[in-house]
């Protein structure tokens, strides 16, 4: 074990761990209110590690959707895990077993990949495994705390909580749909999928997990169609 190169690790990760603490902390207070059990809520942030895939998951356990919904939402949202995880090994400066690769891809969440990929330097296991632990402490930690406050705190101040999320997505957005106009198709469509199956007839009928996946994939194949990536915008 290089403890240098975990160190390293562990210090670029630092702000990773403490946005995820933020986050994570909303993701506790909203699951308790929504019936979650403190524990549950803490045991899903320790196995999971995704913000998307936990609260489109909370969303769908709380309407009692189906597993195969279930499955395929997450599915859907976390497909991006698999090519950021065949970047990274194509980073990796030695062969690695399989423990390690298993820890390496748990660990590989958007912020995390951004923060590997932008190492100059080969990557090896010392330096993903210190990139990856502040952030799982943070985002298993403030799931903790936020499920305690959540039990504890008036209804009132758990539901403004519940919002973080949404607040935090909007920050993700914003910014480039504002200076890339495909990306703002992509929003917009995503808006108008979303609306029509939460108010027109017929479509308000579908269960929420299928609504995901559908909005998803829909939005997602129209843009990759106007607007398709040519092949030296990809290779740059």
């Amino acid at each position: 074990m290089n403890w240098e190169e975990y160190r390293v690790g562990v210090n670029r990760g630092l702000p990773v761990g403490m946005g995820y603490f933020s986050v994570s902390f909303g993701f506790g207070a909203m699951a308790v209110s929504q019936g979650v059990k403190a524990l549950d809520a803490v045991l899903i942030s320790a196995t999971n590690l995704t913000s998307a895939g936990q609260f489109a998951g909370l969303t769908l356990i709380v309407a009692a959707a189906t597993l195969w919904e279930m499955v395929l939402t997450q599915l859907v949202i976390n497909s991006r895990y698999a090519l950021m995880s065949l970047a990274l090994s194509q980073r990796m400066g030695e062969r690695i077993g399989l423990l390690p690769r298993l820890f390496i891809a748990f660990f590989n969440t958007d912020e995390i990949f951004a923060l590997a990929m932008a190492r100059e330097k080969p990557l090896t296991v010392p330096f993903l495994l210190g990139l990856g632990t502040l952030p799982f402490l943070g985002w298993t930690l403030g799931t903790l705390c936020g499920a305690l406050a959540g039990s504890v705190l008036p209804v009132s101040i758990r539901t403004a909580l519940g919002v973080m999320l949404y607040g935090m997505f909007v920050a993700i957005v914003v910014p480039p749909a504002k200076q890339n106009r495909d990306i703002l198709a992509g929003v917009v469509l995503a808006l108008i999928f979303s609306c029509l199956f939460a108010w027109a007839p017929g479509l308000k009928t579908v269960s929420p997990g299928l609504s995901i996946v559908i909005c998803t994939v829909a939005a997602a194949g129209i843009c990759a169609a106007l607007f398709p990536i040519k092949d030296e915008e990809a290779a740059a």
